[in-house]
C-alpha cells in the first residue's frame, strides 16, 4: 500500500493504477473472499461493490489472464463501470471494451478477440453467445452487477449456466446492496448464478461503520383536498360497478375498489380459461379486467402523483379510443358517465397536489436553512418527474433524470444526455435532481443531503437502493412523502416489511454464512459452480457401431433411423396460397439488441462441422428459450440471423416454422392467412418445409370444429408439401430440432447452400419473384402487375399513371416502384 500526499493509504496492486483508489478494509477483505471462490458479495449502497470488483479483476488477469467480463443492467451503469476501471486499472483504454446494442454484432465479435474486459448489457451478451459470436472458454472472471435481479428468465441466469459450462477457469461474483426480500429469494439467486459462497458487510461493522453516517427515515403524511377526493371517488365508483360484472360471471367474490392486486391477477387467471375454452364470458370479462387496471391506474395518479400526471393520463386514454384498431375497453372508459365526470373535475382543478407544497417546502429548509447543497428527489412517475422539475425550477436550480424510452410517448433522455447530467450534478451546477427509478440501482449518484421519496415504493430492494443516496459521507437524511387513506399507505407497509426481513436475512446470512453455503453444497450447487473432477470423469468406451451401452436402456436413439439413401429433393411445383400480402408473421422486436440490421432478411442454412451441428435462429425466436437450450448443448452450436424464411434452419434443405397451438388456431378463427403465406415462401425455398406446432389440446383448446382443423393441417401438407409436426412444449420442440438438425447434418452430410436446396423455380415463380422483389411489394401485387402488362418488361417499363390502375398499387407504391427501376445505380 501506497499514502498519499493527504495521509490516505491507496492500494498498491498489479494492474491497479497507484493512488486512485482508496484502502479501505473491508473492500480488500471481500476481495479476498470473493476471489477464493464462487461469491455473493453484499454490501450497503455507495460503499464500493464495484471496487471489490475491480479487485479480484485485477487480480484474476494478472494471475490466470485471459478476459473479466462485467454485467450491468443498464446502459448508464455500463458507461459508468467502464469509466471507473479505465482510471483504476494500467491497461490499456482501449482494452476495456463496452457492449450494448449500440455495438454492431461484428464490431462486439472483433472488440472480443482484444480485449481484456468487457463490460456489458446482459440482454447483449446473451444474444452473441446463442448466435454464437463471443467465446467464454478464456474468461477467468464474470461479475454479476445488481446480481438481485437473477430470477425467472432473466438473461443472467443463462449467461451464469453457460460460463459454468464453458469457461476452463471459471469465477463468479455476484454484487449487490439488495440481494432478496427473504431467505429463499437470496439462496435463489445463489443458485441462478452459481454462487457458492457468501461474503457480508453491513453497517455495523466497524469497518464499515468509519465510511458510513446516520441515515434517518422520517415519514411525513400529507392530506387530501375535497376535490381530488370527489375525483377519485368517482373513479372509485365505475372501478365497483366494473368489479359487479366480474362477480357476476363468477370469477370475484369483491366488489371493493381496494381489491389486491394478487386477486386482480388471479381474477385474470380465472378468465383465461374461460377464454380457452372459447366461452364468450371469458373475452367479455377480460375487456371489463382492462378497464379495473386502467381505472387503478388513474385513481393512484390522482391520490399519490398529481392532477396534472392524471390529466396527462386521460388524454392518452382518449387518443386511444379514437386510434384505429382502438379496444373496447378504452371506448368504454373515455364514454362512462363517471369517467367523464373525473376527467372535467381534474381539468377544472387548478390546484397542486399537497405533496407539491409539501416538496417545496422541505427542500427549502434543506437547501435554505440548513446549508444544504444537493438533493434527490425520486418519483414513480415520469408524468410527475416532470411536472415537479418545472414546479421546483421556479424555486432551485432543478434537471430531471429519466430514462431512455417510454411505452407511453415520451422522448425521454439519450444516454449522453443523462450521463451530462449526472456530470454537471456531481460539479454542482444545480441543486435539485428530480428522478425516476433510473437513477435508484448502482449508478454513481452524488453523495447528497436529502433524498426524497414523492410516494412510497412498494419493495424492499428498491427502497434500499434509494436510501443508499445519502448518508455516505455525512449525516443524511430520507424523507418519504405519503398520502393518508391511499395507497401509499399499503406501499408504506409492505415495503417497511420487507425491509426489515431483508435486514434479518443479511444479519443472518452474515452470522451463519456456512450453513447457508452448506446447505447450497447440498442442493447440489457445488457441482454447477465448479468444473468437474478429470480424475473422476467416466471413462470413454468404444462401441461398435449398430451395438448400445447399458447406460441408455438398451433403446436406440431417434438419429439411427437415418434418411434414405436415394431421392432427390422434391422439386414438384407447389399451389400457393393467396394469403396477405407479407410473407412473414407479425413478431416481437422486443429483443435489446438495437444493432440488429432488420432492412434486409436472409435465407440462411445451418452447416455441419465435424460432430458439431448449427442450427440457424431467427432473431424475433429470442423470447421463447428453444434458443437459449439448444446453445447450451455440447454438440450444438446457434446463430443468428433475421430469416426471411422460416424461424430456423437446419440443413440446406430443412426450414422450420413454429406455431404454438393457439397461434395456430388463430388462423382458423382470425382470419389470418400468414402462416400459410409462410409455409408458402418456406416451399419456394427449401425442399423440406416444416411446420412445429407447440402445445397440448390441439382439438380442445378452443371452440373449433376438429374437421377445420385437419382441413388446415390437410393443406398445409397437401398444397405446400409441408411436414407437420407436434411437440407438447420448448423443451420438447428443441429436443426435435436437434435431433432432425443432427440427422440432415451428421447422418446425410447436407451441403450447405445459402439459399436452399429447393428446385428451380418454375417460369411463372421466377417472373413473379423478380416483381416481387421491386421496392418490397409482395407476391400479391406481383400477380396483379403480372396480370395487367402481361411480361416482367411491361412491368418496368409502365409509367406512374398505368400502375396507379393496377389494383392495389396506391400512389406511394408506383411512387416507390418507379424510384427503385428509374434511379441511377450509385453504389
Amino acid at each position: 500500500m501506497t499514502a498519499s500526499a493527504d495521509g490516505i493509504e491507496s492500494i498498491d496492486r498489479p494492474l491497479v493504477e497507484p493512488d486512485v483508489l482508496e484502502r479501505r478494509r473491508y473492500q480488500v477483505e471481500l476481495a479476498r473472499s470473493a476471489a477464493s471462490g464462487h461469491t455473493l458479495v453484499c454490501l450497503p449502497t455507495g460503499l464500493g461493490k464495484t471496487t471489490v470488483s475491480l479487485l479480484v479483476t485485477a487480480g484474476r488477469l494478472d494471475e490466470a489472464g485471459g478476459t473479466s467480463l462485467l454485467l450491468a443492467p443498464t446502459k448508464p451503469l455500463v458507461t459508468q463501470h467502464a469509466a471507473f476501471y479505465r482510471e483504476a486499472l494500467t491497461i490499456p483504454d482501449d482494452e476495456v471494451a463496452v457492449f450494448t446494442g449500440e455495438v454492431s454484432p461484428d464490431d462486439r465479435a472483433a472488440l472480443w478477440e482484444r480485449a481484456r474486459v468487457v463490460i456489458a448489457t446482459p440482454q447483449v451478451v446473451e444474444n452473441d453467445l446463442i448466435g454464437g459470436r463471443i467465446d467464454l472458454s478464456d474468461t477467468t472472471h464474470l461479475t454479476f452487477d445488481e446480481c438481485h435481479r437473477a430470477s425467472g428468465n432473466y438473461a443472467y441466469n443463462y449467461i451464469a449456466e453457460r460460463y459454468h459450462a464453458d469457461a476452463e477457469r471459471p469465477l463468479v461474483t455476484g454484487m449487490s446492496a439488495s440481494p432478496g426480500g427473504d431467505e429463499e429469494g437470496i439462496r435463489s439467486v445463489c443458485e441462478n448464478l452459481g454462487l457458492a459462497s457468501v461474503a457480508v458487510m453491513t453497517e455495523e461493522d466497524a469497518d464499515v461503520a468509519q465510511y458510513t453516517h446516520n441515515t434517518d427515515v422520517e415519514w411525513e403524511r400529507v392530506t387530501l383536498p375535497e376535490e381530488i377526493l370527489a375525483i377519485r371517488n368517482s373513479l372509485v365508483a365505475v372501478i365497483e360497478d366494473r368489479l359487479e360484472r366480474l362477480k357476476e360471471l363468477g370469477v370475484t367474490r369483491t366488489t371493493s375498489a381496494d381489491v389486491s392486486q394478487r386477486d386482480l391477477n388471479r381474477m385474470r387467471g380465472e378468465l383465461r380459461k374461460l377464454m380457452d375454452n372459447d366461452q364468450s364470458e371469458g373475452y367479455e370479462g377480460m375487456s371489463v379486467h382492462a378497464e379495473v387496471m386502467k381505472l387503478r391506474r388513474a385513481v393512484t395518479l390522482a391520490e399519490t402523483q398529481s392532477v396534472e400526471s392524471l390529466r396527462r393520463y386521460f388524454e392518452r386514454q382518449r387518443n386511444a379510443a379514437r386510434s384505429s384498431g382502438a379496444s373496447k375497453a378504452s371506448q368504454r372508459l373515455v364514454s362512462d358517465p363517471k369517467v367523464r365526470e373525473a376527467m372535467e373535475q381534474a381539468e377544472g382543478y387548478d390546484d397542486l397536489h399537497p405533496k407539491f407544497r409539501r416538496t417545496r417546502i422541505l427542500l427549502a429548509q434543506c437547501l435554505g436553512i440548513e446549508g444544504g447543497e444537493r438533493v434527490i428527489v425520486f418519483t414513480e412517475s415520469r408524468d410527475t418527474a416532470e411536472t415537479l422539475t418545472e414546479f421546483l425550477g421556479a424555486h432551485f436550480e432543478t434537471r430531471k433524470f429519466v430514462g431512455q424510452g417510454d411505452k407511453e410517448g415520451s422522448d425521454g433522455m439519450t444516454q449522453t444526455e443523462q450521463q451530462e447530467t449526472l456530470d454537471a450534478f456531481r460539479a454542482g451546477e444545480f441543486e435539485v435532481l428530480v428522478s425516476t427509478s433510473v437513477a435508484e440501482e448502482g449508478l454513481d449518484v452524488p453523495e447528497v443531503d436529502l433524498v426524497l421519496f414523492y410516494e412510497p415504493v412498494p419493495t424492499a430492494i428498491r427502497s434500499i437502493q434509494r436510501k443508499g443516496r445519502t448518508g455516505r459521507q455525512a449525516e443524511g437524511r430520507v424523507m418519504v412523502l405519503l398520502a393518508e387513506d391511499t395507497r401509499d399507505e399499503a406501499y408504506f407497509w409492505k415495503s417497511r416489511h420487507e425491509q426489515s426481513t431483508m435486514t434479518n436475512e443479511l444479519g443472518r446470512l452474515k452470522d451463519s454464512a456456512g450453513e447457508i453455503e452448506s446447505e447450497l453444497a447440498q442442493q447440489g450447487l457445488d457441482a454447477f459452480a465448479g468444473k468437474p473432477d478429470p480424475a473422476a470423469a467416466t471413462p470413454s468406451v468404444e462401441v461398435e457401431p449398430g451395438t448400445t451401452t447399458a447406460g441408455d436402456g438398451g433403446q436406440s436413439g431417434l438419429t439411427a433411423f437415418g434418411p434414405p439413401t436415394t431421392g432427390e429433393a422434391d422439386t414438384e411445383d407447389r399451389s400457393e396460397s393467396d394469403g396477405n400480402e407479407s410473407g412473414t408473421a407479425e413478431r416481437d422486436e422486443s429483443v435489446e439488441d438495437e444493432s440488429v440490421d432488420e432492412s434486409e432478411g436472409i435465407v440462411a442454412t445451418a452447416a455441419g462441422e465435424g460432430e458439431t451441428i448449427e442450427i440457424v435462429v431467427d432473431q424475433r425466436e429470442l423470447d421463447a428459450s428453444i434458443a437459449r437450450d439448444l446453445s447450451t448443448r455440447e454438440d450444438c452450436e446457434t446463430r443468428l440471423e433475421t430469416l426471411e424464411v422460416g424461424d430456423y434452419v437446419l440443413s440446406d434443405r430443412v426450414v422450420v416454422e413454429r406455431k404454438s397451438v393457439s397461434d395456430f388456431l388463430d388462423t382458423l378463427t382470425g382470419g389470418d392467412r400468414s402462416l400459410f403465406d409462410q409455409v408458402g415462401d418456406a416451399a419456394r425455398h427449401y425442399a423440406r418445409p416444416v411446420v412445429v406446432i407447440e402445445g397440448e389440446d390441439l382439438y380442445d383448446e378452443r371452440n373449433v370444429h376438429p374437421n377445420a382443423i385437419r382441413g388446415a393441417l390437410a393443406s398445409l401438407a397437401v398444397d405446400f408439401g409441408a411436414s407437420v409436426l407436434r411437440t407438447t412444449d420448448e423443451a420438447d420442440t428443441a429436443d426435435l430440432l436437434h435431433v432432425i438438425a443432427g440427422r440432415e447434418q451428421e447422418l446425410d452430410d447436407r451441403e450447405v447452400s445459402v439459399h436452399g436446396e429447393k428446385g428451380s423455380k418454375t417460369l411463372v415463380e421466377q417472373q413473379e419473384y423478380v416483381v416481387s422483389a421491386i421496392a418490397d411489394i409482395g407476391p400479391v401485387t406481383a400477380r396483379a402487375l403480372l396480370e395487367e402488362f402481361g411480361t416482367v418488361e411491361g412491368v418496368m417499363i409502365a409509367n406512374e399513371e398505368d400502375l396507379l390502375e393496377v389494383s392495389g398499387v396506391g400512389k406511394v407504391t408506383a411512387e416507390r416502384i418507379r424510384e427503385v427501376i428509374g434511379s441511377d445505380y450509385e453504389p
